[in-house]
């Protein structure tokens, strides 16, 4: 018995920080995903790139990316960080999340539409 536990016992805890690694690169691809729909909700409301950058960092955490693209109707914002765990710094996952918004200021709107003007209809 105790050679079959002497056996089975490595492979069983290789199992188990696989296991470790898959659910810490799950929460870490989360954790990007909400950080750059706040990143892209707040660049959509018209704060600076600089600030959008100090909310991705507060909710992704110190380590984390990201690359803000103003500008136009639909505003964008990638977050990018290092899966983390037991395995994480053996393994080189980059893990990436990207999100976009409609921008909400008057300046980035679209220009109106030609043809029926506003209150009258054919």
């Amino acid at each position: 018995m105790t050679a079959e536990l002497a056996v089975a016992l490595p492979a069983v805890l290789l199992l188990l920080a696989m296991l470790l690694a898959g659910s810490a690169a799950g929460i870490t691809q989360l954790r990007l995903l909400d950080a750059a729909r706040a990143g892209a909700r707040a660049l959509a409301r018209g704060e600076d790139p600089a600030a959008v950058d100090g909310i991705v960092r507060k909710l992704a955490g110190p380590s984390a990316s990201s690359a803000v693209v103003p500008g136009g109707e639909w505003m964008s914002v990638t977050v990018s960080d290092r899966a983390a765990g037991p395995l994480g710094s053996l393994v080189p996952w980059t893990l990436t999340a990207r999100a976009e918004a409609r921008s909400e200021t008057p300046s980035s709107a679209p220009p109106p539409a030609h043809g029926i003007a506003a209150g009258r209809s054919l």
